[in-house]
């Protein structure tokens, strides 16, 4: 017993901890690296700036939660949780067509500071960022309405239709459903190459198609399912695509006249559908009729998509025919299903 009277007990025994910062994921960026420059665009939840990021240049999203203090915690959870789907998704895909996320993003914290070109900022706890490519080009849609009264040649429109149909065939491919396919939410890049963005309400799709219901999309272009509140799949996407085709091709905009009642009600009772011109070439309408079938067992799969849009013959160019040149083609006659 004697030759322990020095030892120290261990209730006394003093110990230093290491306070190590979180781990970061796969995904984080380096805030420090960032600074955040012009705003591109406004939305409901935030802003896209224009920005570089360790040299190089990148797109923005800064999404906005709120002031603190005006949302619960379950509502902050809600947000975070989509957040992380939006950039976990993101994040792993790797497509010609489909944006790439090759920073990442991160989740805001009181303590975050941001570089601008003015000096640095603050970041807010509510707010949290995602790095993705920048592209150049904009938004499809931007693009369409650009070229509204000339319309496209019908070598762009296919060249435009099969980036898209190949970027959704990759998303499938992966198990995962975009579910807002739209052209507002397709980019292009310095050489018109369509890419795929936008991935805040996609989700891996589920084994059992009960686990995928409620109306997400965008009006418009939601498919009768959707719209109806009934279960669906992977072939949602492919309706949405068989609108954006016409929209490529017609350079116009579905149903500019209607409510959402109404679109929804024509849509699902009497089958409404886009007006086909008639001087569209059959290869292309029969590929529009295709995909926005009522039935979605009946859609084609995207890879069967991009087959058929390969195998279209562009070497004779035509295309659109601009109404102060139809000389009578009545290009937009109602067409009310197969």
């Amino acid at each position: 017993m004697e030759k322990n009277k020095n030892k120290t007990p261990d209730s006394a025994a003093t110990t230093t901890t290491t306070v190590r910062p979180p781990k970061r994921q796969e995904w984080e960026i380096d805030p420090s690296k960032l600074i955040i420059k012009s705003v591109l665009a406004r939305g409901t939840f935030g802003t896209v700036h224009r920005g570089l990021y360790d040299g190089l240049d990148v797109a923005v999203k800064l999404l906005d939660w709120g002031e603190e203090g005006h949302r619960s915690e379950a509502e902050i959870q809600a947000l975070r949780a989509a957040f992380t789907q939006e950039v976990v998704v993101w994040h792993k895909l790797d497509h010609p067509n489909v944006t790439k996320v090759f920073i990442g993003a991160t989740m805001g914290s009181s303590d975050l500071q941001i570089q601008t070109e003015n000096g640095q900022i603050g970041m807010p706890s509510n707010i949290c960022c995602v790095v993705v490519e920048y592209l150049p080009g904009g938004a499809l849609k931007s693009y369409l309405i650009k070229n509204r009264r000339k319309k496209l040649p019908f070598k762009v429109v296919i060249q435009i239709a099969l980036d898209l149909a190949r970027g959704l065939s990759y998303l499938h491919s992966q198990k995962i459903v975009h579910r807002d396919v739209k052209t507002e939410n397709m980019l292009l890049d310095k050489t018109r190459t369509v890419k795929i963005a936008d991935f805040g309400v996609a989700r891996v799709e589920a084994s059992n198609p009960n686990d995928m219901t409620g109306e997400t999309g965008t009006l418009g272009y939601m498919a009768p399912e959707v719209l109806n509140g009934n279960p669906y799949n992977r072939k949602c996407d492919v309706y949405s695509f068989g609108i954006c085709l016409w929209e490529i091709y017609c350079c116009d905009m579905p149903y500019p006249d209607l409510s959402f009642s109404e679109v929804t009600s024509a849509v699902v009772r009497q089958n409404l559908r886009p007006d086909i011109p008639r001087c569209c070439p059959s290869s292309l309408s029969n590929v529009m009729k295709q995909c926005w079938d009522a039935n979605p067992d009946k859609r084609p799969e995207m890879d069967a998509v991009v087959t058929m849009l390969e195998g279209i013959d562009t070497t004779k160019g035509g295309g659109m025919i601009p109404g102060d040149q139809a000389q009578g083609c009545l290009c937009f006659r109602k067409y009310r299903g197969p």
